[in-house]
């Protein structure tokens, strides 16, 4: 039995039914990410002899005859912008070196809670400001299925993660793409939750508005079970709702008799790739073979999204890197003759290009002379994009759309064209805006053998509905379970 290619809703099971022991599928992560790790560089850091102890931790109990929780000695990877109390939190950036958090984040709580085993933090774009993890303040990291191209971001670490077996499930987080694209790119199931479904507590902030913790797996059924853990008011959250959360993996029932899929006719215009669009039309036939009704909707104001996006995100960016000053923690430069000069040698050397350039846009559109040009028009226009979203709901129960315009470009491809790099985010921005759930679902694969995704954009609150339908899709194929090139390699040379 290959631990590894077992799905984590299987992997749990046996681990309660004590088949297998979480110290044993622990220990078999642990050595894939040795082995793996080189080559896809994934991660910043890994805890094996915490994890290897919280193992046995879960072993202990469940040979008592505890319950040891929903994701009983499940192995999952964390992103490196979610607080760990007492470990390096890093956001890949040389700002934050050596910042270990006083506390939890409410994430890191549910996820122990649950039984979980978090075997280390994922790679992303510094304060996950990019779409590759190029953009990393570490080192990039490498898609698992061809590691001349990227994994996509900013969760680009965990997206690579689960694709590469170095973790069963994966916990990103999501700002305009952040886990659809890479989930993608890599061939993973990713879902970023209605905003306010997953407190925010503890995550380190780019755009807090737009900001959504979500989880990966190798299926739905496995986004599904992490999702059930991770959701729920929490009250140091005031942008947490409370509202009930359901079973979500109750409620993959494989029905699609009668369900509206919306197919808006501006996601599937000019720019799309060729090969993405007929995996993504091969898609939508099998689910409408499996019931459901396939209705053309017009969403207007779609070609606004990203340029609405860009002015609200780098504008909240602006003000909440504000506090990386080298006073209370983090990067202090040493070359300082008053405050003054030592706030801004500390940003010049700890803020990398990217960072820099978000930071730059976000103090432009919030100034005096520009605020009432540029961010009060974005929000209004904000306010379109969700207008479109309610109107289609009102015929259909969830939208589908290809997830990104193309599939995983090269390393370095794009880094000298920032705007090329952002329009990458056409189809998953829009998300964010309305505060929506995305999914995003393996469904074929380009003639260079990278992988395809397709999202259903589901109404808020309507995880379930988005869950139901992409897991009646995967019972239907293998998408998800085919296996990246990097995992049939004898061995993995370093990257330079």
């Amino acid at each position: 039995m290959d631990i590894l290619e077992l799905s984590a809703i299987e992997l749990v099971n046996k681990i309660k039914q004590r088949e297998i022991s979480s110290r044993e599928a622990t220990r078999a992560v642990l050595d894939n990410i040795e082995k793996i790790e080189p080559k896809v560089k994934a991660f910043l850091s890994t805890r094996p002899e915490q994890a290897l102890r919280r193992a046995a931790e879960i072993d202990e109990k469940i040979a008592r005859g505890e319950n040891a929780g929903p994701l009983s000695g499940l192995p999952v990877a964390v992103k490196d912008n979610i607080c760990i109390k007492g470990e390096q939190t890093s956001c890949a950036s040389k700002i934050l070196a050596g910042f270990k958090p006083p506390y939890n984040a409410t994430l890191t709580t549910k996820l122990d809670h649950a039984g979980a085993v978090i075997v280390g933090k994922t790679n992303l774009d510094e304060f996950a400001m990019g779409g590759s993890t190029e953009n990393s303040g570490v080192c990039p990291t490498y898609n698992p299925w061809n590691t001349e191209h990227v994994p996509g971001g900013s969760s680009g670490g965990s997206a690579a993660a689960v694709a590469a077996r170095e973790a069963i499930t994966s916990i990103g987080s999501d700002t305009g793409g952040s886990i659809r694209q890479p989930a993608s790119f890599c061939g993973v199931t990713g879902l970023k939750p209605t905003y306010g479904r997953v407190s925010r507590y503890g995550l380190v902030a780019f755009a807090s508005s737009l900001d959504q913790i979500g989880p990966f797996g190798k299926s739905v059924a496995d986004v599904a079970l992490m999702l059930n853990a991770i959701s729920g008011h929490d009250q140091r959250d005031s942008t947490s709702v409370n509202e009930l959360v359901p079973n979500y993996t109750a409620g993959l029932t494989g029905d699609l008799k009668n369900l509206k899929i919306g197919v808006p006719i501006q996601y599937f215009e000019k720019g799309l790739d060729h090969e993405v669009k007929a995996a993504v039309e091969k898609a939508m036939e099998k689910l409408h073979r499996l019931g459901a009704h396939l209705i053309e909707v017009n969403m207007p104001h779609t070609e606004y999204a990203v340029a609405t996006y860009y002015i609200l995100a780098t504008a909240e960016a602006s003000s909440n890197l504000a506090r990386y000053d080298g006073v209370k923690y983090g990067h202090r430069t040493e070359k300082q003759s008053s405050l003054i000069e030592m706030y801004k040698r500390t940003k010049d050397e700890g803020f990398g290009d990217e960072v820099k350039r978000r930071i730059l846009l976000g103090t432009y559109v919030l100034s005096s002379g520009y605020y009432d040009a540029y961010y009060l028009k974005a929000q209004k226009v904000r306010t379109l994009v969700k207008q479109d979203f309610d109107h289609a709901f009102e015929k259909v129960d969830c939208l589908i759309t290809p997830t990104a315009p193309s599939t995983a470009y090269r390393i370095g491809e794009n880094i000298d064209d920032p705007l090329k790099m952002y329009l990458m985010d056409i189809f998953t921005i829009s998300a964010n805006l309305a505060g929506i759930p995305g999914l995003s679902v393996p469904c074929g694969f380009d003639s260079k053998g990278l992988p395809i995704g397709f999202q259903l954009l589901g109404k808020v609150f309507g995880e379930e509905t988005v869950l139901r339908i992409g897991h009646a899709y995967q019972q239907q194929t293998d998408y998800h379970t085919r296996r990246p090139p990097v995992l049939n390699e004898e061995s993995a040379e370093v990257q330079s």
